[in-house]
């Protein structure tokens, strides 16, 4: 990409998403997605700090089906309307056997969010309501705020997002400034803890999707260190069939974010 065109991005990045004062392009982070043969990117925003590190910056700005990541969103919506009374609020099992055993059982919206339970969100999609989650994505102005059928829009390739979007998302989500009540936003930061140590505390969702012959997949969320967050989206797409993407996905944020300090209760 020419100067011109890279300082543009730039401008366009901070405009969504966190608008810090220090950029630093990390080429260097290319050899772990090397290791396991994926094209992807990692945004890595420090608050406290404000600085910002991006590494593969093009693909920042690209949309991609949101997955399971999208369980943020439906949760906020979920809890802000009454479809969902509070974070222990159990949908019945539907009865259908599904692959991921887990699944097959009546869930709290705790558990199947930190479960990533398709079949809960979907039902949970559905008592929203086409009209009232088409606002909700307008208001909030999530990606591209398409809807096709509505309990299959995040998986189907319909509704699209960026990381640059989906960091600037998570950092509203974590200072209260998105467009709900307090009390729902703190509710859904609680249920996406998903380690605590005496270093860190990690909160995330992740996502998975396939379209076409490729696979999609993210991790976007913040680490906590010393009350001081840091933001981060991971987003990187493969066609191996037989890669574990569920590991491959972790070992990546984790290498990354001990790269670039992380984990060791120093920030």
């Amino acid at each position: 990409m020419k100067r011109t065109g890279w300082i543009l991005l730039l401008v366009a990045i901070l405009a969504n998403a966190c608008a810090p004062n220090n950029v630093k392009i990390e080429n260097d982070w290319e050899k772990y997605f090397t290791e396991y043969k994926v094209e992807g990117c990692f945004m890595l925003f420090n608050n406290s700090q404000g600085t910002f590190k991006v590494y593969n910056i093009d693909r920042a700005k690209e949309r991609f089906v949101p997955a399971s990541t999208f369980k943020i969103f439906n949760s906020l919506v979920g809890l802000e309307t009454g479809v969902l009374k509070d974070t222990a609020t159990v949908i019945p099992w539907d009865g259908i056997v599904r692959s991921v055993p887990e699944w097959n059982q009546s869930l709290s919206m705790k558990q199947a969010f930190q479960l990533s339970a398709v079949p809960y969100y979907q039902e949970v999609a559905r008592r929203i309501g086409k009209p009232v989650m088409q606002h909700w994505l307008d208001t909030v102005k999530y990606g591209n705020m398409k809807i096709s059928r509505i309990d299959t829009f995040w998986l189907d390739n319909s509704l699209q997002i960026s990381p640059d979007e989906e960091l600037g998302f998570v950092k509203k989500l974590y200072f209260d400034q998105l467009p709900f009540h307090k009390l729902t936003m703190q509710w859904v930061r609680a249920i996406m803890l998903m380690e605590k140590t005496d270093k860190y505390e990690l909160r995330y969702k992740t996502g998975m999707a396939t379209v076409g012959p490729k696979t999609i997949a993210w991790i976007t969320g913040w680490i906590e260190e010393n009350g001081h967050p840091t933001f981060f989206v991971l987003n990187f797409d493969t066609e191996n069939k037989s890669l574990d993407i569920r590991n491959v996905r972790m070992n990546l944020l984790k290498n990354l974010l001990k790269d670039a300090g992380y984990m060791e209760g120093m920030k």
